[in-house]
């Protein structure tokens, strides 16, 4: 695409962060680029709406200085990504300005009008070539490799090429960033510099137009996302490529939760979307990721983690943005056949920032404020994510989790209402739970999820016949326990019988030893998938056991034992002296014949500790 670099329009008017143009006898489209020239500086903004020989702009930083009659050059180009090695490790903006870059260049303070490239292309690169000359390729097609730290990342033609070419010269050995690493020659003999990096526009999904032109598929999602957290590998599943969304409250711990799962969660690349964040949890998020020991390499966890961040200090514009540069980048992974995981904290104050650039263009607000295609535009983000299978045959993904900080903890407001009308996944977040320490503060009780029935076919492969009965009847004993909770708020332990105070100790086992993990400790953050089984048939062998005691001290007694044996056995690694030593007084405790009194106390309950564990 040509660019128009002349000083093509003239500034009409401002409103905050609003600029409008009049473009005179000039052409804009929505979501160019353009830049206001003010005392010497180049501010940058997106066209948001062109009408009448009008545009309006959004200005990405500071608007003071700004008056009518300064000169706005249009530069033909829209919003768009640097994507290519070198994104790996780094730190950017909503407009992908490294800011450690920035911050060498220009301190602690950053001055507007100042850009720098988002990858450094004085930096060298060992391309291995995987094609030869002669090769015919289309767009996607994969040309070499590089070693980017632990991703040994494919080098493909460009996603917006039309046709094919013929490759007539590549590289092989060391290359510069910016230098060409192949020339390819179109069949009306043009030829095409190809180098490591390609651009694209962050608001245009990539998938979209590559399936357009039948350059890759998009694949049902069939297989989960493993996070290490057993509520919610095993209550709760996320699929591969699928879409969730924790709401929850102030203090609820959502940080402490998504760095737990960037960290141990299966997937090859991670993309953290830091959207209008508080300058403090932003920092926390910068300063512990590099120090944070990747469990697949053991080396820091940044090395694989893209970073995107834009506090509430800074211009709303930008902040609306960043959320979908980390899906462009996100996209560009899965395209490469990785497996990619984004998490977006908070898609509220991106909502937020969509309400306020609409209140500047004076459109018809929706409810509370926000503008009327609020849903649609939750919808158009979430759909990025997905599965696809690329033009070489691999596979692909991008799961997105995004969470909501509703006002007062209300659910029912507008920006979670409509990301709940899309997302498949709802873990939400309880300040009653967190209150009690109870982490992760999620709540079964209110959470859900509509991959269970998608995903039936591999945990039915992968735990054995009868996965998705064993969980209900997890899930059944914690809503009974519920039950008889608020029962007991009322009544007092005294005002219900044996049984159900039984049942009150299972249900509280339950949420204690297995729905509640400590992250902090380095066995408990995370539990591999063999090893939630083996907690499930316990546990299940624990609450179809036909107690019989003969008083409540003895029941409160016998499962106090329980659940101590039980956190020890979470603390301890697999395999080691301690969990065996734990793991077989626990059998002990199931396997010893029910021969206390009152057998009328006893749950109706049938099904045997051996079967559990076939």
């Amino acid at each position: 695409m040509t660019a128009n670099t002349s000083m093509a329009g003239r500034v009409a008017g401002v409103r905050e962060s609003l600029v409008r143009i009049h473009l005179g006898d000039a052409t804009a489209r929505r979501n160019e680029v353009a830049y206001v020239h003010v005392a010497g500086e180049r501010l940058q903004g997106e066209v948001l709406r062109v009408r009448s020989g009008f545009a309006d702009l959004q200005l990405f930083e500071d608007s003071r200085g700004v008056r009518v009659g300064d000169p706005v050059e249009l530069t033909g180009e829209l919003l768009s990504a640097t994507l290519g090695p070198g994104l790996l490790g780094r730190v950017f903006d909503g407009l992908q300005n490294p800011l450690v870059d920035l911050h060498r260049q220009h301190g602690a303070f950053l001055l507007r009008g100042n850009r720098v490239p988002a990858v450094d292309s004085a930096l060298r690169w060992p391309f291995a070539p995987a094609c030869r000359q002669g090769a015919l390729v289309q767009a996607g097609d994969l040309l070499g490799h590089v070693q980017e730290g632990p991703v040994n990342h494919p080098i493909v033609a460009r996603f917006d090429m039309a046709g094919a070419a013929v490759v007539d010269w590549i590289a092989d050995g060391m290359v510069d960033g910016g230098a060409p690493i192949a020339v390819l020659r179109r069949p009306d003999g043009a030829a095409l510099a190809v180098d490591l990096h390609q651009r694209w526009p962050i608001r245009r999904p990539l998938a979209e137009s590559l399936v357009r032109a039948g350059r890759c598929e998009r694949l049902f999602p069939q297989h989960p996302l493993t996070t290490g957290i057993r509520l919610i590998d095993s209550f709760f599943p996320i699929a591969r490529g699928g879409t969730a969304c924790i709401p929850g409250p102030f203090g609820a711990g959502k940080t402490v939760l998504l760095n737990l799962i960037a960290r141990y969660a299966e997937a090859d690349v991670v993309v953290i979307v830091a959207c209008g964040e508080r300058a403090g949890e932003v920092t926390e998020t910068l300063r512990t990721f590099p120090e944070l020991t990747d469990p697949r390499t053991g080396r820091s966890l940044m090395e694989r983690t893209v970073i995107v961040c834009n506090t509430s200090a800074m211009p709303v514009s930008a902040r609306e943005s960043s959320i979908h540069l980390g899906a462009t980048i996100g996209e560009y992974y899965r395209q490469l056949g990785l497996q990619v995981l984004l998490l977006a904290d908070s898609t509220s104050r991106w909502a937020q920032a969509l309400r306020e650039t609409s209140g500047f263009m004076e459109e018809i607000p929706g409810d509370e404020g926000f503008p009327a295609y609020l849903d649609s535009s939750i919808k158009a983000l979430y759909e990025r994510g997905g599965e696809v299978r690329t033009a070489g045959g691999a596979t692909g993904s991008l799961t997105m989790i995004g969470t909501v900080s509703p006002a007062g903890g209300n659910l029912e407001e507008p920006v979670t209402q409509a990301t709940l009308g899309t997302v498949k996944c709802f873990l939400g977040l309880s300040s009653e739970r967190a209150y009690r320490r109870a982490y992760p503060a999620i709540d079964p009780l209110i959470s859900w999820s509509r991959y269970p029935a998608q995903l039936d076919a591999w945990f039915e492969a992968a735990h054995g016949a009868g996965w998705s009965s064993r969980i209900r009847r997890l899930m059944d004993c914690v809503r009974a326990g519920d039950r008889v909770r608020q029962l007991v708020q009322v009544t007092g332990e005294e005002g219900i019988t044996l049984a159900d105070y039984i049942l009150l100790l299972e249900a509280d086992l339950i949420d204690t030893v297995f729905l509640q993990q400590n992250a902090m400790d380095p066995v408990d953050a995370s539990t591999p998938p063999a090893r939630q089984q083996a907690m499930i048939a316990l546990l299940l062998a624990v609450i179809d056991k036909p107690w019989r005691f003969d008083s409540r001290d003895a029941a409160r007694a016998m499962f106090l034992d329980v659940a101590s044996l039980w956190r020890n056995l979470n603390a301890s690694a697999d395999g080691s002296a301690d969990y065996l030593h734990y793991m077989e007084a626990l059998r002990e405790i199931v396997m010893e014949p029910a021969d206390n009194c009152s057998t009328d106390a006893a749950p109706n309950l049938q099904t045997s500790f051996g079967d559990h564990l076939s």
